[in-house]
């Protein structure tokens, strides 16, 4: 038998080295099982991606300090899209962050094991999706929790907020970080719709702290009329970054009525009439559909209305369409507002290579930046990124043509740098929507967890 002594040596050793002892309180029976929970169960990630969400993972056990407790993936049931060693633990104490390399399109249940001491351990699976490898992968964040990233509004501090034409709810997003939404605002119910009631959100603008958000304006895509996508609507903003708090403001749901009134009482020079009868499809090159506002130079009552269809004329090689809206401000004065119809100025027709608008925005110099793609749902056709200085009789001036080799089309820009600088760059998003990011054949806008939708944010160099 062991003297008094030596049991005090080795015990004393033991504690010294960090090792717990199985005697007395220190046996493996005194530590609880412990406990794992993930911030959220589903992940997505994608290849060659350098700035993917992350998952936060929350540990503890009963008679052990957190920090003792280890935590590793333990299985993966599809190493080729990631295995054990993809998966990257960090921190310490009883939060840990968990991150994912991913190597091929597709889908994997990570298992994550957190250790005790005792020997004690509990698992929790971490659902990961992978989408495809894209062009300019160090630029590009994506934003998940949608995937039809339509309209983008900078709000100042390092964040914008994000319209999704698939629902009413304006999302704000990390500019840099990507991932899910800082905060959401679901304006539905203050412009009196219901859930299923989908404006289509396809542009805005801002005006010193009123966002003003419009609809597509179009028939559906089978041509039916659908009232809801006829409305503009504003927002204040209150606070900047991530304080920043959405309230709603203004609404007029009479503009698409009043474009086609307009239309007609000049000639039908635009056919906006035939465009958006029953059954007439939006997005065709003598169709109906708006995908971009923004307000005129030194203005904050005139505002350009930009389609992206019709092509003027209806041909290939036409122009683009800018409509003025002279009277912006007064249109949307309360909720609802009915009253006052929209006034018109000259229109503007702009040569963007027979391309049309899917967004225009401009900065306090009054300088534009316009994201021109085809009027068709095909986003392998050409975009490019213009220039312009807001002047009807001044032509457009073409800075880059945007890849199209990778699912999603542009659809926004976030703001304007000063395009005299060299190496000035633009934040574009990308909808994905009708995206199969995951190669089995689900469009982006169907997946079950709202965590693997998801748009794609890209900065550009714009400027040599």
């Amino acid at each position: 038998m062991r003297s008094s002594a030596a049991l005090a040596c080795t015990a004393a050793a033991a504690l010294a080295l960090g090792v717990p002892l199985l005697t007395g309180q220190a046996s493996a029976s005194s530590y609880g099982t412990p406990s794992i929970a993930l911030s959220d169960a589903y992940l997505s990630g994608a290849v060659g991606s350098t700035g993917d969400p992350t998952v936060t993972v929350t540990i503890s056990q009963s008679g052990a300090d957190a920090s003792a407790l280890t935590v590793a993936a333990s299985k993966s049931s599809k190493t080729s899209v990631a295995g054990l060693t993809d998966v990257a633990v960090t921190g310490t104490g009883g939060t840990r962050t968990v991150a994912v390399t991913a190597h091929a399109q597709g889908y994997t249940d990570l298992t994550l094991k957190v250790t005790g001491l005792g020997g004690k351990t509990a698992t929790k699976t971490l659902h990961y999706a992978a989408s495809p490898a894209v062009q300019f992968a160090a630029t590009t964040r994506y934003l998940t929790g949608a995937a039809d990233g339509s309209a983008a509004v900078d709000l100042g501090g390092g964040y914008m907020a994000v319209a999704d034409d698939e629902s009413n709810t304006i999302r704000m997003y990390d500019r840099a970080n990507g991932g899910a939404p800082v905060k959401s605002w679901d304006f539905s119910s203050a412009l009196g719709l219901d859930d299923s009631d989908e404006i289509d959100i396809e542009a805005a603008a801002r005006v010193g702290n009123t966002i003003y958000w419009t609809g597509s304006m179009g028939n559906n895509k089978d041509g039916k009329i659908k009232a809801e996508r006829s409305t503009l609507f504003t927002t204040t903003v209150t606070g900047s970054g991530a304080s920043t708090v959405l309230s709603a403001a203004g609404e007029y749901s009479g503009l698409r009525a009043d474009l086609v009134a307009w239309d007609k009482a000049n000639g039908n020079r635009y056919g906006f009439a035939a465009a958006t009868a029953s059954g007439q499809i939006p997005k065709e090159i003598n169709g109906f559909n708006v995908e971009g506002l923004e307000f005129a130079p030194n203005s904050t009552t005139t505002a350009y209305i930009g389609f992206r269809a019709p092509l003027v004329p209806p041909a290939n090689g036409g122009k683009a369409l800018l409509v003025p809206v002279t009277n912006m401000d007064k249109i949307t004065s309360g909720l609802p507002n009915t009253k006052t119809h929209a006034t018109f100025g000259t229109p503007i027709e702009l040569d963007l290579g027979g391309l049309n608008v899917r967004d225009i925005r401009k900065n306090a110099q009054n300088q534009y930046l316009i994201v021109a793609g085809s009027w068709s749902g095909d986003n392998t056709l050409p975009f490019a990124l213009y220039r312009w200085d807001g002047v009807a009789a001044d032509a457009p001036v073409k800075l880059i043509d945007l890849p199209t080799s990778n699912q999603g089309g542009w659809e926004g820009v976030v703001d304007v740098p000063d395009l005299t600088a060299s190496g000035a760059t633009a934040q574009l998003i990308a909808d994905n929507g009708s995206a199969d990011l995951y190669g089995d054949g689900t469009e982006a806008k169907d997946l079950d967890q709202p965590e693997w939708e998801k748009s794609r944010s890209t900065v550009f160099t714009i400027t040599g």
